[in-house]
């Protein structure tokens, strides 16, 4: 139970260097985006690549079995990046929609019960962004990956360039 015998440490620290390693490289590779925080798809491979990772370190797994993991989820999130950045249809496939639970000071009630999110949770973003009034807010966007964005009215003109896209708008 504490020590299986010094083959086994050896394998272990053998393939967590080996895999840090060749993780590192591909990311570099890949670019920034594999490893956003953008929308689900992102995080679902995010934590896929965290679990070949443990899997190659903690297992009997070949070490050349988890690179190649490695490397086919992250050219498989490349690809999906890819596409979905230059055919419009894909990208609505993969990816959420951002939508509007608050515009002009109001609650968007059927918004909020679509998007599963309480008014106590946009409440807290408000309060995040230092705004104490509900009057105060121009727009309130839950983002694709989850977070709420906060438009006060003294910095937003009403349906501006950057609300392009929002369900709800």
């Amino acid at each position: 139970m504490w020590f299986a015998g010094w083959e086994s440490l050896g394998r272990t620290l053998l393939s967590c260097a080996v895999g840090y390693v060749a993780l590192v490289a591909l990311l570099r590779i890949a670019g920034k985006r594999t490893v956003s925080k953008m929308n689900a798809f992102d995080l679902v491979v995010t934590v896929a690549i965290g679990s070949v990772l443990a899997t190659l370190v903690t297992s009997q797994m070949a070490i050349a079995d988890g690179v190649a993991a490695l490397a086919l989820l992250i050219a498989l999130q490349f690809a999906v990046a890819w596409t979905s950045s230059r055919a419009a249809w894909f990208g609505r496939l993969v990816k959420a929609q951002p939508a509007a639970v608050l515009r002009e000071g109001a609650l968007d009630g059927a918004a909020m019960r679509r998007e599963r999110i309480a008014a106590d949770e946009v409440r807290a973003a408000l309060r995040e962004a230092g705004v104490a009034d509900l009057d105060d807010a121009a727009l309130v966007v839950l983002e694709t990956d989850g977070t709420l964005t906060v438009l006060r009215r003294s910095q937003a003109r009403a349906h501006g360039s950057a609300t392009q896209g929002v369900r709800g708008l």
